[in-house]
């Protein structure tokens, strides 16, 4: 069955330091409830809102860096609706003069790259939350913090062109990274991304899932819809037109309410904000705009002769690459690449780490100097491994870490020494390679290993080893 995906995603600019139309500050996170706010984002009577010059230019630095058609001319709108988390009766947004239309994301799929149409974007004010004890369908109250209202949000609409659910996040995630390298949010605050996905499948209305706040939960709230919606045109329901909530707890999704039209919210424009005309705002946002991850790409292979496959993921990160940059300053650029992709980030994986929280845990000058080592053959593979081990989780310097360990190396005359001592004392192992047993080299090799407690680079040692067995033969 075809499948059709169109989604909604709610950015909050949370890099700004003050809300969209009032002075409260931004740094709500962790804070306690209802402590941000004022008149204006309360919506209390006669206060009137002013709008946030920093967050206008940062909305079109991103409608810039999506390519699409900035509007001359964008104007506020009332969306209205009642609801506990929108203390005004209303919400300040845009429709049918928003930021911009049009724009697409470029991803690739199973069957190469695909660009997904956006059909615009718009600026709004972010509502309230609210938090339930237990489910949103089993909770007796909700609570209501107003820290959030008033905080600025871009709408990034897709058009119906995603077709799975896989295709929806890696789309959400290539927007993460455009959103990261244009430094107008930090997607790992909470509520940073929020997204209400729409879909249908042949035969069936249009369903919209509500506020999923993950890029797991979108894959994992659109297979479980796909698989509802199929199992009811199976026994010959009607798929109605409606809106869900996805439940993470259970990964399932539940009915809210009938799936409201546009002219259901009653847009009128704003009396209270202006027009505003967006030319001078352009071409001083176009003066700002970064390196974009594309063109980061292309740079990294191009200057440092690295792989393709290695480019592309340095850039999922800006920080990641950037570390990169400093550390083939010093390092061949093919070898940091392998041990920044290939172990570096591993580990950072492993615990919950990113990038971000990298400096301090390992500046690159002590990562340049451990693969200085590396390079001289001071240190094996596996003592790197051990060093980036050790100082993620204690944080002692490379030095200290190589010393305490004793990781450095063997000489080579000290290992030649040692192949000749298991040699001697393992006539058995020595008498079944020569009779073609080739495998019982290892265990000589695992001798020496043994013996020099891991220090001796084994690929040299099984050489060395099968040098003097060849000689003596």
């Amino acid at each position: 069955m075809d499948v059709t995906i169109g989604l909604e995603v709610h950015v909050q600019l949370n890099k700004l330091k003050t809300k969209l139309f009032c002075s409260c500050p931004l740094d709500y996170h962790g804070k306690e409830p209802n402590t941000h706010v004022c008149p204006v984002c309360l919506g209390l009577p006669g206060a009137m809102p002013v709008i946030n010059k920093e967050a206008l230019k940062a909305a079109i630095k991103v409608a810039l860096a999506l390519n699409a058609r900035i509007n001359p001319v964008v104007r506020f709108d009332r969306k209205n609706y009642f609801y506990p988390d929108l203390p005004k009766g209303f919400q300040i947004s845009q429709y049918d003069m928003p930021l911009a239309w049009g724009g697409y994301v470029t991803i690739e799929t199973d069957e190469g790259e695909k660009k997904v149409s956006l059909k615009r974007i718009h600026i709004e004010e972010d509502p309230g939350k609210l938090s339930y004890k237990g489910s949103i369908t089993t909770a007796r109250y909700s609570l209501i913090d107003y820290n959030r209202n008033g905080a600025p949000l871009l709408e990034i609409v897709t058009e119906p062109v995603l077709n799975s659910p896989k295709e929806a996040r890696i789309f959400l995630n290539n927007l993460r990274i455009i959103l990261e390298y244009l430094d107008v949010f930090d997607g790992d605050l909470e509520g940073a991304m929020r997204v209400d996905a729409n879909i249908s499948i042949a035969g069936g209305g249009r369903v919209e899932i509500k506020n999923i706040s993950s890029f797991k939960g979108v894959e994992k709230a659109l297979s479980y819809e796909i698989t509802r919606q199929k199992n009811l045109l199976r026994r010959g329901r009607t798929i109605k037109r409606e809106t869900r909530h996805f439940d993470e707890s259970h990964n399932i999704t539940v009915s809210l309410r009938g799936k409201e039209e546009e002219h259901d919210y009653r847009y009128f424009p704003e009396p209270d904000l202006v027009p505003i005309v967006t030319e001078e705002f352009i071409e001083e946002v176009k003066q700002t705009l970064p390196e974009m991850p594309w063109e980061k790409r292309d740079r990294l292979i191009r200057e440092y002769s690295i792989s393709t496959e290695k480019a592309k993921i340095l850039i999922l990160d800006p920080k990641m690459a950037d570390y990169f940059e400093e550390v083939a300053k010093r390092i061949d650029p093919k070898i940091a690449a392998r041990w920044i992709v290939d172990v570096l980030r591993g580990e950072l994986n492993y615990r919950g780490w990113s990038f971000k929280d990298i400096e301090k845990k390992f500046p690159p000058k002590e990562f340049i100097k451990l693969l200085e080592y590396f390079v001289r053959d001071d240190i094996t593979e596996k003592g790197v491994v051990e060093v980036i081990r050790t100082k993620l989780d204690e944080g002692d310097s490379v030095d200290e870490i190589i010393r305490k360990k004793g990781l450095f190396t063997i000489p080579k005359e000290e290992i030649e020494r040692l192949c000749r001592e298991a040699i001697e004392k393992n006539p058995k192992a020595v008498e079944d390679y020569r009779s073609g047993k080739k495998q019982a080299a290892n265990f000589l090799v695992g001798y020496v290993m043994k013996k020099t407690k891991g220090r001796a680079d084994p690929g040299e040692t099984a050489r060395i080893i099968r040098v003097l067995l060849d000689e003596e033969s």
